[in-house]
């Protein structure tokens, strides 16, 4: 049963793509210049994440800058 749900937008219209509390859900959307991967995953009942900005699709050579890894349950919102 799914627990994650990501969606895209592109020239191709919307998909999505469902993720189980045992899979996760792994997503990347990059730019030439730069991108942003998200990783959701469940942690001891708690849903986590990672977020990370990338060096895209052109350049960047791999490198990546966490910006955010902890449980994301709405109060962070408020």
């Amino acid at each position: 049963m799914a627990h994650f749900r990501g969606t895209i937008q592109g020239n191709r219209g919307r998909a999505s793509r469902l993720g189980t509390a045992k899979s996760g859900l792994d997503v990347t959307a990059n730019g030439w210049n730069g991108g942003v991967r998200v990783e959701l995953w469940i942690q001891d009942g708690v849903d986590m994440a990672n977020v990370e900005l990338n060096g895209g699709s052109g350049r960047g050579g791999g490198k990546s800058k966490l910006i955010f890894r902890g449980p994301i349950n709405g109060t962070h919102l408020d």
